[in-house]
């Protein structure tokens, strides 16, 4: 049970972080496609962070600087997205997936000019990151992504600055009739994504090893956060849920074989299909109430209003 309830914190944290990035994007009306590219970038950001930290730092220091730079370097790439899809009005799809690609590319560069061996893998201490309570190891991400799913309530439906973001999303022409800006808030939600999908990533590749091989990128977990962020209808507590859901199948693929249910003799697929199965099953009864944003995916025109 401990087993479980920790590799269900542990990557569910990172799915509801990834996902509630997403939420800001979409909320704005920017899809944001490239979540696993965004991850990846934060991922070897952190990572090479850590690698240049001296040993002697405080832990406090050590992961608030690798927190920071990770974040920093996911607004920086989803700059990206936003100026090809706000700017150039391309298909926000397309970008994308060629950032996702490009991604995964430039960390296997980074991480081989940066690797001993030459190789991408990069050798880092996790130790800061863990803590224990009562004899269950968590990641320091389990506290940081509660105090951000906090804050992003707060800030998606109790300030003014998250309204205009979800009139943005919804009817853009209506809010700039207003007087909001409609580019400057959707490069607002677009780099608050980068910013959130990036410490996602980090917080998938640092606290459950010390080695990391960036030629692997995330393993798709970006995209599987854009299934939590549909399945949780763009609501934050409803994403951690949604997030919750998925990983406790994630965990259980991991650990079926030390457990009780080893002796159904089911392979570890079996487990990871099951949230994909049920969110396809939920999503065909509910798709008539969905919630995402109108005008998602739509580029928006000053001239057509």
């Amino acid at each position: 049970m401990l087993l479980l309830i920790k590799y269900t914190l542990l990557y569910g944290i990172v799915l509801m972080l990834v996902a509630l990035g997403g939420m800001f994007s979409e909320h704005s009306g920017i899809i944001n496609i490239a979540l696993e590219g965004i991850m990846v970038i934060g991922g070897v950001a952190g990572v090479l962070t850590l690698t240049m930290l001296p040993a002697s730092m405080p832990a406090f220091a050590t992961v608030l600087i690798a927190v920071l730079v990770a974040a920093i370097a996911g607004m920086v790439y989803s700059l990206l997205l936003a100026f090809a899809s706000i700017n150039l009005k391309a298909d926000q799809t397309i970008g994308g997936t060629a950032l996702n690609l490009l991604a995964t590319a430039v960390a296997v560069v980074i991480s081989k000019h940066f690797s001993d061996s030459g190789s991408a893998k990069l050798n880092y201490s996790n130790k800061p990151f863990l803590f224990s309570i009562g004899g269950l190891e968590l990641s320091i991400f389990v506290p940081l992504g509660i105090a951000l799913l906090i804050i992003s309530y707060i800030v998606l439906y109790k300030t003014r600055f998250g309204l205009r973001l979800r009139a943005c999303g919804e009817h853009p022409q209506a809010a700039d009739s207003v007087g909001i800006n409609v580019y400057k808030m959707r490069y607002a939600g677009v780099v608050i994504s980068g910013a959130l999908g990036a410490i996602g990533g980090l917080a998938y590749i640092v606290p459950p090893v010390q080695t990391w091989n960036f030629e692997v990128g995330v393993a798709g977990a970006g995209f599987l956060a854009l299934a939590v962020m549909i399945f949780g209808q763009w609501k934050p507590f409803h994403i951690c849920g949604a997030a919750m859901f998925f990983a406790v199948f994630k965990s259980l693929a991991n650990i079926a074989d030390s457990t009780f249910l080893a002796q159904l003799h089911w392979s570890s697929n079996i487990y990871n299909m099951m949230p994909f199965v049920a969110s396809m099953v939920i999503l065909a009864f509910t798709s008539k109430n969905s919630m995402a944003p109108k005008a998602e995916g739509i580029p928006y025109d000053k001239g057509s209003r």
